[in-house]
């Protein structure tokens, strides 16, 4: 393993970094050497709780799982996070090794040889909400248009790349050269987190350390400013963005806006504008949302359910026509073991989200949603033009 010793740095005798590519066989073994030979107190792994769940148990997004995340709304930021591991993943599969393989291996050493592990990553949500957020509409497009839109079947030589650090700063910078403000989040806060995290846990003994060669610079970095100032950064860099106050106010602003329009009509006895008003919004937000679940490829009865939902859900900020859509969709047509271990694999996404039972309950959902409000907004419109 000599030749990989770049990838080994020694910040003092009790803390030891070891950069690894997190799909490389090689650094499997790696990890397991320097446990084996640097006997550490602790080992710490770039993991959060979510992450190490999914690595566990690959196979594990079930019916229940997926039934949480409708009702919980999450739909959309389990498709950006999947997307987000396309390239990833197509460097797994091409390398024999399953992406955090080599953590794994780490935590599943340590428990053998009972070494206490620490979770030192941010989680992978906070992360992600906290990257759109931080993006403008400009960056969002670019960053869907390479994740989904790009059909590049560049191969990786996963050794090169574990130990040409040059290779690994110039993908860096492609992310920076995409959308910097998410490379801001994607890299240098989670820079800032993992040595705010090594810092809060030095002083219980001989730290291990295991996190991705890309973060390797970036965490020495960090590790040169004061333990306090790393460790105070901490709550600040797990904080969730604060949400827009729009969606809200347009939540609540609908209902009450085709209420005054009725209620205007009704004052004035005009029932044939109320009728006319009535029929707009139940068609357009019947159409639009049954036709974003079409494109979604989704059960005909999800199809109707989703048409059905949206001029009811339209109306209430705390429902969503494409969780009823979404629903239906589950129990229609409810996926089975091998779909969520394929969507886990994402070799496409078409293939994940147009033909995978799993992909196309979450897209169900999603676009079912993106149809009732677009629905929702052209039959306000509509209706507020005849006023004028």
């Amino acid at each position: 393993m000599s030749e990989y010793t770049k990838n080994i740095v020694d910040i003092d005798e009790k803390l030891r970094l070891i950069g690894t590519a997190h799909v490389s066989s090689t650094s499997v073994n790696l990890v397991k050497e320097q446990i084996s030979k640097y006997n550490p107190d602790i080992v710490a792994v770039e993991l959060c709780k979510s992450r190490l769940e999914s690595i566990k148990k690959p196979d594990g997004i079930d019916n229940e799982n997926l039934l949480k995340i409708i009702t919980d709304g999450k739909a959309a930021m389990i498709i950006l996070q999947s997307a987000l591991s396309v390239q990833q993943r197509k460097m797994g599969i091409d390398s024999g090794e399953k992406p955090g393989a080599e953590l794994l291996a780490a935590i599943n050493l340590a428990d053998e040889a009972n070494i206490p592990v620490e979770l030192i990553d941010r989680d992978v949500i906070i992360t992600l909400r906290r990257a759109w957020h931080k993006m403008g509409l400009r960056e969002k497009s670019r960053v869907l248009e390479a994740l989904l839109l790009d059909d590049d079947d560049e191969k990786f030589d996963l050794e090169e790349l574990l130990e040409d650090s040059d290779l690994l700063s110039n993908m860096m910078e492609d992310v920076y050269k995409i959308a910097p403000n998410a490379g801001y989040v994607l890299i240098d806060e989670r820079d800032a987190f993992l040595s705010g995290r090594i810092q809060q846990i030095r002083g219980k003994g001989k730290i291990l350390a295991i996190v991705g060669a890309g973060h390797l610079s970036g965490i020495q970095e960090n590790l040169k400013k004061s333990a306090m100032e790393s460790t105070s950064r901490l709550s600040e860099l797990n904080e969730q963005p604060k949400k827009p106050s729009w969606p809200k106010f347009l939540m609540v602003a609908i209902p009450l806006f085709l209420a005054t329009m009725i209620g205007k009509s009704a004052y004035e006895g005009d029932i044939s504008k109320i009728m006319d008003d009535l029929s707009i919004w139940l068609v357009l937000n019947a159409t639009l949302a049954g036709f974003g679940v079409m494109i979604a490829r989704g059960h005909p009865v999800s199809i109707i359910v989703g048409a059905l939902a949206s001029p009811i859900t339209s109306l209430n900020p705390s429902l969503a026509a494409g969780w009823f859509a979404g629903y239906t969709q589950l129990k229609m047509s409810p996926p089975t073991g091998k779909d969520a271990s394929d969507f886990l694999k994402f070799t496409s996404f078409y293939s994940v989200f147009f033909k995978n039972k799993v992909g196309r309950v979450l897209m169900v959902t999603t676009l079912g949603n993106l149809g009732s409000s677009a629905g929702s907004i052209l039959a306000l419109l509509i209706i507020y033009l005849g006023w004028i």
